[in-house]
């Protein structure tokens, strides 16, 4: 038999028994692979080696502080992952943070760059919330609008941070029921009819007077019927 060649050779192999039994072998491996693993193979995971789309979607939050005369800006872009599928996820790509206060300029980069290179690491990125919010300030934090303490400005961001991932699903926040929910509004109701203290408008809604929740963070924390309960989070002393 003769064959005739019409192109340029640029490259051979020698086909040998054994190597023609490997590639049979594996062609058989992967049409005996499970669908479960066909998929996985399929669906696109975050990692490192996921290249920057031209174009990212963001949320940018403003955080205003008693620590300083000028807001933080904290923008949060999301990559989407096998978009128009059911396996579409929203994760945080990249975060950047912009202030006129240069106070903070060097340690500000330096965590908008390790955030990132978090989030670019793929897997679970959430730990970062726990971690941040964790951060406490040696000359003390402050109380933001609605009576919520944050021990530090990285904790704000932390806070923030937590925002997002909840907004995105990454992080589910835990439902309180709705008999709960009422016993909540009564204990209210009825330690203000008690004490007559309202609600300071300015800092908290909740009653004046109330205390610090350990869990939450939040001034709202009340005494009825000899127990300590959240009215924010439901934390209760008496379980």
């Amino acid at each position: 038999m003769t064959v005739t060649l019409n192109k340029k050779i640029v490259k051979y192999k020698v086909i040998t028994p054994e190597s023609k039994a490997e590639t049979a072998q594996g062609e058989s491996a992967q049409a005996a692979a499970s669908p479960q693993e066909k998929l996985n193979q399929a669906v696109q995971q975050m990692d490192e080696n996921v290249d920057r789309p031209e174009t990212l979607h963001g949320t940018t939050y403003k955080i205003k502080t008693p620590l300083s005369e000028h807001a933080l800006y904290i923008t949060i872009n999301d990559i989407i992952l096998n978009p128009n599928t059911d396996h579409q996820v929203r994760r945080p790509f990249e975060v950047f943070i912009n202030s006129k206060n240069m106070d903070n300029f060097q340690w500000v980069v330096a965590l908008t760059r390790v955030l990132s290179a978090v989030f670019r690491k793929g897997g679970d990125c959430t730990f970062l919330v726990e971690e941040m919010k964790a951060v406490f300030d040696p000359k003390g934090g402050y109380f933001k609008k609605g009576g919520r303490f944050m021990p530090s400005l990285v904790a704000e961001i932390g806070d923030c941070l937590e925002t997002h991932m909840k907004s995105i699903g990454l992080i589910k926040d835990p439902e309180i029921s709705d008999h709960q929910r009422e016993i909540m509004n009564q204990k209210r109701a009825e330690f203000e009819g008690k004490t007559g203290a309202a609600t300071d408008d300015e800092a908290s809604a909740y009653p004046t007077g109330a205390q610090l929740c350990n869990k939450c963070m939040t001034k709202a924390m009340i005494m009825m019927d000899g127990c300590m309960t959240c009215l924010s989070c439901g934390e209760s002393k008496c379980g």
